[in-house]
């Protein structure tokens, strides 16, 4: 599967025919910290540097952004939306059904496309829904509410037959919720991807091969770790880019621990959407199809697997 990916070629089929560039930016910045305006130049370089594939949410408050990124690539020719994967987000203020359609037009009104190429569920919980992106009562805990998986995907299922998506997917499930969806009575649209938290010290060996043997490919957020905010990252995580291993096999190659980590996950045909809104990073996250990583190396890497989460779910 590696061999056949370059910087001008590397999507690998979906369960439904489409397909999925197997690298991808990542779009969440915090919208109290980010300067306005740093979406949308971010996206726009990395379309020059090569990228197609965006990873984006409503509850980032940017899509605007990255929307008008894209927009201005296709006016200036560089690209044709056609060219474009862009991956939109369910977030858990809408599962019931009747407000799925709705969120999703909102996501495409935000971006001013007509379509997105895949949207997927956010978390399998729910919150109570309404304005309030992360509702908490008085004592600061999460409203959370009741939900029905099956009932949301079928909701979705009619957002995929009137083009309003293209694929569908899911994020953070696990074998037990991805099953409820498998197992549903008259799925019509089965789940292309399920987007969970994949790095060298998060391997993932159980999901993986449950999600090989149904057709679902795994796009791994947080490729490289993450940064070290403490609001929403397990700081106790020794640093993943100064690993030894990763260091080394970087230095035969003359290539980046974060190259290393990127490529790792690619030769195991995971989707990785490195997030950065760093121009350097941007441009060297992308510079990974032009070594590969030997049987052995491969295997270095996956024992260095610890079962350690950097992303807390604080749920």
């Amino acid at each position: 599967m590696s061999l056949m990916l370059t910087a001008k070629n590397h999507s690998i089929p979906l369960s439904d025919g489409n397909r999925i560039p197997i690298i991808g930016l990542g779009t969440y910045g915090d919208p109290r910290t980010t300067p306005k305006g740093t979406a949308r130049e971010c996206v726009k370089l990395s379309i020059d540097v090569g990228y197609r594939h965006f990873d984006g949410a409503l509850v980032y408050f940017n899509e605007h952004e990255v929307g008008q990124a894209i927009r201005e690539k296709i006016t200036d020719g560089t690209i044709r939306r056609e060219d474009i994967f862009y991956c939109g987000k369910l977030w858990s203020t809408f599962h019931p059904p009747e407000l799925v359609r709705p969120a999703l037009e909102r996501t495409l009104k935000t971006l001013q496309l007509d379509y997105v190429d895949l949207y997927i569920i956010e978390l399998p919980m729910a919150f109570k829904p309404g304005d309030e992106f992360y509702p908490k009562d008085k004592n600061g805990k999460y409203i959370y509410h009741e939900t029905d998986l099956c009932a949301t995907w079928e909701a979705l299922e009619a957002c995929k037959d009137a083009g309003l998506t293209k694929s569908l997917g899911v994020s953070n499930f696990n074998r037990r919720q991805l099953e409820l969806i498998l197992n549903k009575p008259g799925l019509k649209h089965r789940p292309v991807s399920n987007q969970v938290e994949c790095h060298p010290y998060f391997t993932q060996p159980k999901l993986l091969e449950f999600c090989r043997q149904n057709d679902i490919v795994i796009v791994g957020y947080s490729p490289l770790g993450t940064s070290r905010d403490a609001s929403w990252v397990n700081l106790k995580c020794p640093p993943l880019l100064e690993d030894e291993v990763l260091v080394s096999i970087g230095k035969k190659y003359n290539k980046s621990p974060s190259q290393v980590a990127l490529r790792f996950n690619v030769q195991r045909g995971v989707v990785v959407i490195p997030k950065s809104f760093n121009p350097q990073r941007i441009t060297n996250n992308f510079q990974i199809f032009d070594f590969s990583l030997t049987d052995d190396e491969m295997k270095l890497i996956e024992e260095l697997n610890k079962d350690i989460r950097f992303v807390e779910l604080l749920m």
